[in-house]
Order: C-alpha cells, then structure tokens, then sequence
C-alpha cells in the first residue's frame, strides 16, 4: 500500500534548502528523535542538531540528508515547514573541519564563565559539531 505525500519545506537565514512532497520527514526534538508523516497531528517542536531525513515516495532510505542545526518545525493543514539557523549537505562536510570546530567549542566551553551567554553558544555549537561529526562519519 502507497502511503499519501505531504509538502515540506526547509528555510535557513540563507533562504530555500529544500522544498518537495516527501512520504516521510525524520529529525530530532529537544524531547527526542521524530518521523512525521501525512496527516501527522498539529506539531510545533524544537529541533537540536542532526541528521534530517526525507524519504521520497516509494523509497525505504532517505532520498535527501542533511546536517541540520537548531532550528523549529511546524506540522499544520498536511504541510511541514522546517526553519534552521543551519543545514549542509553530508557529502560536503569534511570531518577535519567539524573536528577542529569541535575542539575549538570545547575549549571554549571550559574557558567561558558557567551561566554566560559565551558558555551557551560554546555548548549549543559542542552540540551542534558533535551531530554534524555524526553525520559526516555516516556518509
């Protein structure tokens, strides 16, 4: 049996990352991971940094990833609306980079002031590095 599409769209500051009728959209909640489907119920949810998935219609494995940064989704009237501040193609990322990122993060991290904005945007970007690492070594 076919399963029904739905319309996504995926915007970063930059603009347009991804607009299509997909069967399928998994990502990651600030409450855990999350796959929404046609008809999905009324959603909106924080997204942390991982590995965005969209299935095409007919398709068992993800016929787009992408690293995604934080961000938000919206599920209303059958569409999906993905906003984040990030999103990078896995056959561009080079490991190298997000592990020097990663280090840099981290020495930022134990560097800042506990409670400082400086420690939350050096944790958010640990995160972040952590997730885009992940998805880089599953390409």
């Amino acid at each position: 049996m076919a399963h029904k599409t739905f319309p996504v769209e995926v915007l970063t500051p930059e603009g347009k990352a991804f607009e299509g009728e997909v069967e399928m959209l998994s990502t990651r909640t600030n409450t855990g991971s999350i796959g929404i489907r046609a008809n999905h119920a009324p959603l909106m949810a924080i997204l942390d940094p991982t590995e965005l998935r969209l299935y095409e219609e007919g398709d068992s494995e993800p016929t787009k990833r992408f690293a995604q940064g934080e961000g938000y989704l919206q599920v209303v009237n059958n569409t999906a609306l993905v906003l984040v501040d990030e999103i990078l193609d896995p056959d561009n990322l080079s490991k190298s980079d997000i592990e020097s990122r990663l280090k840099d993060a981290e020495a930022g991290l134990e560097s800042a002031e506990e409670d400082s904005e400086e420690y939350r945007r050096c944790e958010r970007n640990v995160r972040r590095y952590k997730a885009f690492l992940e998805v880089a070594e599953g390409s």
